[in-house]
């Protein structure tokens, strides 16, 4: 469980966020939206560790992230990027393999139980025979399957994706977030997203999480949240929505 008490936070001196308490529960689907400049990605590289709260506290299984190390840290929370910008380019399988140095020594070289992680990863993903392909090589939708399996050999209980949807096509989108709600249901991992898109983000995540102006505006159901009053709240205009027959979930139609 990751809990946030009043906590905010920003870079240097412009605050971003503002007296954030939320509660991100063990095997929990999450997705985290809202207008642009929100905070979202604030909020992500804060709970990580690369931005230090200014204000309040995080507490991660009970114990209080300010004094966790380093290597603890990587050991509960995975982040996946919209786009990693690589100074080097990299084989698939060595990206993967990355996701392996929470667990290493320094100067340690990575074992055969390491690599037999990454092929069971790469297994999962249908990513085997892109093993050998370069990174640079490789689609927009190939790059973020990559991403989810180095964040998923480095064996966290929580993965924090940030926009991983905004620039891929609608089938890489559906794909995506059907893999990532299938990783939360057979490998019992909180996912938290940050998505753009309320209609899969309703259809895919099992709670939204609702940003503004750097304020937590709202969380909770699906159901409750994706109602034209409090949507009106978040972005300022009036959206209509309707149950979709798939998921029965409440989606938006677009005036």
């Amino acid at each position: 469980m990751i809990e946030l008490n009043n906590v905010s936070s920003g870079y240097g001196d412009l605050p971003i966020l503002r007296d954030i308490s939320l509660t991100l529960a063990s095997n929990g689907f999450y997705a985290l939206l809202g207008p642009n400049g929100a905070g979202k990605s604030t909020l992500l590289y804060t709970l990580i560790g690369y931005l230090k709260p200014t204000k309040g506290s995080i507490r991660i299984n009970g114990k209080d992230a300010a004094n966790l190390k380093l290597k603890y840290l990587s050991r509960q929370i995975a982040f996946v990027p919209q786009e990693s910008l690589q100074e080097f380019d990299h084989s698939v399988s060595e990206l993967i393999l990355m996701g392996r140095y929470p667990y290493l020594g320094l100067l340690q070289a990575p074992s055969s139980e390491d690599r037999r992680s990454v092929e069971a990863v790469l297994d999962l993903l249908n990513l085997t025979e892109l093993k050998h392909r370069w990174l640079s090589e490789l689609s927009g939708g190939e790059k973020q399957r990559v991403y989810i399996a180095r964040a998923l050999v480095q064996e966290t209980p929580f993965i924090l994706l940030d926009e991983s949807l905004s620039q891929l096509d609608i089938n890489h989108q559906i794909e995506i977030m059907t893999l990532l709600q299938k990783i939360h249901r057979t490998q019992n991992k909180t996912v938290l997203i940050v998505s753009h898109n309320l209609n899969l983000a309703a259809n895919y995540a099992d709670k939204l999480i609702f940003l503004k102006e750097g304020k937590l505006l709202a969380t909770g159901d699906v159901d409750k949240l994706m109602q034209t009053s409090t949507l009106q709240q978040l972005f300022g205009i009036a959206l209509q929505t309707v149950q979709n027959p798939n998921s029965n979930r409440p989606n938006i139609v677009y005036p």
